[in-house]
């Protein structure tokens, strides 16, 4: 059985933006729509729900699994993204506007990671 290479990438991405939520959790603050409360808690859960997710992908018996909780938490970020692009301007507000067309195929390949296709 080789490597399942989208698997592999979605669980790099996601561990990687994982450890990052948790370690530099000012970076995600400010992205946490108001309407949602304080963003610290957010930042941490969704660390936590982060390195879950790539470790279930890593695994090829919980692979499925963990291509649903992907394409949950990447469709559950969007409005992040969308708050984000709301309060930028400039060079971050075109960076913001840059992430949200790319959530659609990652939830793609997670959703392919999933099914096993």
């Amino acid at each position: 059985m080789g490597i399942d290479v989208r698997a592999a990438g979605l669980a790099v991405a996601l561990g990687g933006s994982g450890v990052l939520h948790l370690v530099r959790p000012r970076t995600f603050t400010w992205m946490v729509p108001p309407e949602l409360g304080p963003g610290r808690p957010w930042v941490t859960g969704s660390g936590v729900a982060e390195l879950a997710t790539a470790a279930l992908l890593a695994v090829p018996g919980t692979r499925s699994v963990g291509g649903w909780a992907a394409a949950g938490l990447l469709a559950a970020f969007l409005p992040a993204h969308l708050h984000t692009l709301r309060v930028t301007s400039g060079r971050a507000r075109v960076v913001a506007a840059a992430r949200i067309p790319f959530q659609a195929p990652m939830i793609a390949v997670a959703v392919r990671v999933a099914r096993g296709v």
